[in-house]
């Protein structure tokens, strides 16, 4: 799977997951207080799923929610990995684009599913 990431320190994370041909797998918005808006999923991927592991594995590695549960490693710059239950999460950065995001990407309003 492959991901693109924007962040806003006052609005929040937006993640798109998709898959190696482009289809997208899951959207979902995370705001700076925890609430987790699901914008769009495919049927590979359970909402519930996104909600509970995706979004909690987002906030563990770039949000304000580390902590004894947020296991991550940095092997090398831009690299993070994290060893859960059932499965392990390796993230590399392979694009870092600085500067003001745009506002819609944070319009939870904007979304498939509420």
């Amino acid at each position: 799977m492959n991901g693109y990431l924007a962040r806003s320190r006052t609005q929040g994370m937006r993640l798109i997951v998709t898959e190696t041909f482009g289809a997208i797998l899951a959207d979902v918005l995370i705001k700076p207080d925890g609430r987790v808006f699901l914008m769009r999923s495919d049927t590979k991927l359970r909402p519930k799923w996104i909600r509970h592991y995706l979004a909690a594995d987002l906030q563990c590695l770039f949000g304000e929610f580390g902590g004894a549960d947020c296991p991550v490693e940095t092997p090398e710059p831009g690299r993070y990995r994290m060893q859960r239950r059932r499965y392990e999460l390796d993230v590399r950065i392979v694009e870092t684009r600085p500067g003001p995001q745009a506002a819609g990407l944070f319009d939870e309003t904007k979304g498939e599913t509420p």
